[in-house]
This record gives C-alpha cells, structure tokens and sequence, in this order.
C-alpha cells in the first residue's frame, strides 16, 4: 500500500492555535508534533469505515488485509465484479456487504462523484457522504478528515472530541452551544485541534483527568483509520 501518510499541517495552524487557547497552548507543548495516518484513497477509505463498524481494531486490520491482499488497490470496479458471497468470506457481515456494494453502485453509477468532492464546502460534502449507505455524520466526519484531509473539521459527536474539550477547560458538560463556540475558535484548524484533543482524551497528558460525571463519560474515541 506504499509508504505511510500522515495528517498535514505546519507551523501557521499550530501558532493558530495557540494564540487562540491558552489551555490548548500548552498542551501543544506538552504533547509535541501528532502524527495521524491517512488513506487519500476515498473509496478504499469509505470501504474500511464500513469494514470496521462494530468490530475492533484488530479485526478490521485482518479483515482489510484480506481484501488489499485480494485487490491490491480497492477500487470501485474490483468490489462490483465480486459477488455477495465472495465479499463475505473477507469477514464481512451480510449488511455490511450490502453497504459496501450500495456505495460501491453509486460511485460507479456517477451519482456520487468522490473528485467532485474536492472542490465542495465541508458541509455539503458531508451531506453528501453521510447519505451513502452505512454512513452516518461521524463516518464522513472521519472520512472528510483521514481521507480528504479538511483542515477545519470537528465531529460533535466523536466522544473523544468532547471528553478532550472536557478535560482541556474542566467542562463537565459540552453543550452544542459550548461546542459551537470552540469550533469557530479553533477555525479555519479545527481538524489539527482535534488531532491533540484526541491525544488529551486518550492520556497524554498525566494527572489531566474528565470533569463529566462518571456515568456519562464516552469511549475512548476514534479508531484510527476512520
């Protein structure tokens, strides 16, 4: 699959950044340069959201293996040209091989054009992906980061994203409101932002711990391929 790539950014959106938060600021220091693979593939990208939906990490790798060892690249024609039961013996469940070849008909039909994509504003191509089969408002969230590569994105509803924002500014609660308001704060690098808010919720920082109350704290976060 060739040498790994990482999430761009450079010197301007971290000094974004931390003139922006002080708390975030420091975290930056704390944490140093996140370095977050991403597939610019879009269709092997969707694909493997789809393939690790509700299973682990682990068995997403194995699952996708199989298929990269199949295909080689896992291109819209390859996936239309096996049959339901072939995709299956990847691992693959029944729904999700029909998410995968629903998705699959609709790029190769033209409906959904992916390069078209690029030349969109983020919330249409959200819309746009979130209306595939299989895949909600996170996944293209996800998508739009690991895969695209958008530099101003952050998911409300990525559990870490919150948890990080908790433990960063002793926040028991984010509300849409509260959220909404460090979106335009990190803006036009929300998606950098996101990059050291997962690292926060994730432990990277000793001693910072969730001000939620225990019983609504979330998971641990995104995987990371998605």
């Amino acid at each position: 699959m060739g040498k790994p790539q990482y999430f761009p950014y450079d010197e301007r959106a971290i000094a974004h950044l931390k003139a922006r938060d002080a708390r975030l600021a420091e975290a930056i220091d704390a944490i140093g340069p996140v370095r977050r693979e991403v597939t610019p593939d879009l269709f092997a990208a969707l694909v493997n959201c789809i393939v690790g939906q509700q299973i682990s990490t682990k068995a997403q790798a194995t699952v996708w293996k199989r298929m990269v060892d199949a295909f080689g690249d896992v291109a819209p024609e390859a996936v239309a040209a096996c049959t339901d039961d072939e995709l299956q013996r990847f691992g693959l469940s029944f729904r999700k091989v029909g998410y995968i070849k629903g998705c699959t008909e609709r790029v190769l039909s033209g409906e959904l054009d992916l390069e078209a994509l690029a030349d969109l504003p983020d919330d249409e191509v959200c819309r746009r992906l979130s209306a595939l089969p299989g895949i909600g408002v996170w996944t293209a969230e996800m998508l739009m980061t690991f895969s695209m590569q958008r530099p101003d994105v952050m998911s409300f509803g990525d559990l870490a994203i919150l948890r990080g924002l908790r433990m960063l500014h002793h926040h028991r609660r984010i509300t849409p409101q509260l959220f909404a308001k460090y979106k335009r704060r990190y803006s036009p690098y929300g998606s950098v932002a996101s990059l050291y808010l997962w690292e926060i919720a994730g432990g990277a920082i000793p001693g910072m711990r969730d001000w939620a109350p225990k019983s609504s704290k979330g998971s641990k976060g995104p995987q990371k391929k998605r």
